[in-house]
């Protein structure tokens, strides 16, 4: 089974950034993502929207 949600950290490998860019993209509402139990998690179709967008923009 697919990953559905990633963990910040994670997320950020997958986007080859930082991790702080990834919680900065949080902050800003240009990468979506939800709290559960104190964990902040990035679901991974968020990961592939935020991909398309930037591409488009490029």
């Amino acid at each position: 089974m697919d990953r559905l949600f990633y963990r910040p950290k994670d997320a950020a490998v997958v986007l080859g950034m930082s991790r702080t860019a990834v919680f900065r993209l949080i902050k800003s509402g240009e990468l979506r993502s939800v709290k559960y139990e104190g964990y902040r998690l990035v679901p991974a179709d968020a990961l592939q929207e935020f991909a398309r967008r930037l591409a488009k923009a490029a």
